[in-house]
C-alpha cells in the first residue's frame, strides 16, 4: 500500500521530534521550517525531504500538520502564495497544533472549507519531553469525519488524541489546561514556600503527596527543581504569557472573571521584566520569594 504523505510546518521544540515521530511510523514526511538549515537537518536525520517554502512542503500531501508560535505565524505559513492552502489538494487535511485563538481555528475552518479541505485546530499538551517520547495529549476541535481521517497519524506522537467538538473548541480544551497549570504552579509556589520555611524535606514531601489527592504531573516533576532553583525545562513564561493571554481573551468574550490567571499572568509579567522570560513556568515560585 502507497504510504500517506504529509507534510510538517515547523520544526521547533516540539515540531522536531512530532515529525520525526511520523517519519518512524513510516509516513512520507516533507517538512519546512523558517531556518532552513534546521529542515535540512532533520531530513538528514530522519531520511526525509524538505521545502524550501510552506507551500512546496505541502504540495500533494494527504495532510499538512501546522506547529508553530502564534496566530500571526500560523497565518504567515497558511496564507498567501508560500502558504499551504496554496498548493493543498483537494480532499487534504489541515491539522494545527498551535495554540491560537478559537477565533482563528474557526477562520481556518472557513478558508479551508472553501477549498474543499478538512481542518482540525488541535493544541498539544506534554511539553518537550511529551512530543520526544511520543506521549502528547492532543485536544481536537473540527468535525467528527475529518477528526477520523487524521487521528490514527498523530497516534505516531501522542498517548491521548480527542474530539472536543466543532472547530475552536481544541483551542478552547488547551485554554483550559493552561489555566489548570497556573493555577497548580501557584500552589506549589506557595506550599514551597510552607514546606521549606518548617525545614520539611522536599524529596519526602513530593514521594509522599503525590500517591494522594494533591498529586500531580507538576509536582513530581517540578517541585523538588524548584526548590533547588533549576528552571530550564522547555516550555518558556514568554509562550505561557501567550497562552494566559488568550484564556484571559477568551473570558472576558465570554463574561467571565478569573482572578486567579490574571494574578499568575501578572507574576509572570513581573518575571519576564526581570529578564526571566525564557526559564520555564516552574519560575513562578520566584515571585513569591
Amino acid at each position: 500500500m502507497k504510504k500517506q504523505k504529509v507534510a510538517f510546518i515547523g520544526l521547533g521544540v516540539m515540531g522536531y521530534p512530532m515529525a520525526g515521530h511520523l517519519a518512524k511510523a513510516g509516513y512520507d514526511v516533507t517538512v519546512y521550517n523558517r531556518t532552513s538549515s534546521k529542515a535540512e537537518q532533520w531530513a538528514v536525520d530522519y531520511d526525509g525531504k524538505f521545502g524550501v517554502t510552506p507551500s512546496l512542503a505541502a504540495e500533494g500531501a494527504d495532510v499538512v500538520f501546522v506547529c508553530v508560535g502564534n496566530d500571526n505565524d500560523v497565518r504567515s505559513v497558511i496564507y498567501g502564495d508560500d502558504g499551504v492552502l496554496s498548493s493543498m489538494k483537494e480532499g487534504a487535511v489541515l491539522v494545527d497544533h498551535t495554540t491560537t485563538s478559537a477565533n482563528l481555528a474557526q477562520e481556518l475552518f472557513e478558508a479551508s472549507q472553501k477549498q474543499s479541505v478538512g481542518f482540525i485546530d488541535a493544541p498539544v499538551s506534554g511539553g518537550q519531553a511529551g512530543a520526544e517520547n511520543g506521549k502528547l495529549t492532543v485536544m481536537c476541535g473540527g468535525e467528527s469525519s475529518v477528526f477520523d481521517s487524521v487521528k490514527g497519524i498523530m497516534d505516531s506522537y501522542a498517548q491521548q488524541v480527542q474530539l472536543m467538538g466543532k472547530a475552536g473548541q481544541g483551542q478552547r480544551a488547551k485554554m483550559v489546561n493552561q489555566i489548570c497549570i497556573a493555577g497548580i504552579l501557584q500552589g506549589l509556589s506557595e506550599a514551597l514556600l510552607l514546606a521549606e520555611k518548617a525545614e520539611l524535606d522536599v524529596s519526602q514531601v513530593v514521594e509522599t503527596l503525590q500517591h494522594g489527592a494533591a498529586g500531580s504531573w507538576q509536582m513530581v516533576n517540578r517541585l523538588e527543581t524548584m526548590a533547588q532553583d533549576k528552571f530550564d525545562f522547555g516550555f518558556a513564561i514568554d509562550w505561557m504569557r501567550k497562552d494566559l493571554g488568550i484564556c484571559l481573551e477568551e473570558a472576558e468574550r465570554m463574561g467571565i472573571n478569573m482572578p486567579m490567571t490574571k494574578e499568575t499572568d501578572a507574576r509572570y509579567a513581573t518575571l519576564q521584566e526581570q529578564g526571566l522570560g525564557r526559564m520555564d513556568t516552574s519560575v513562578l515560585v520566584k515571585s513569591f520569594k
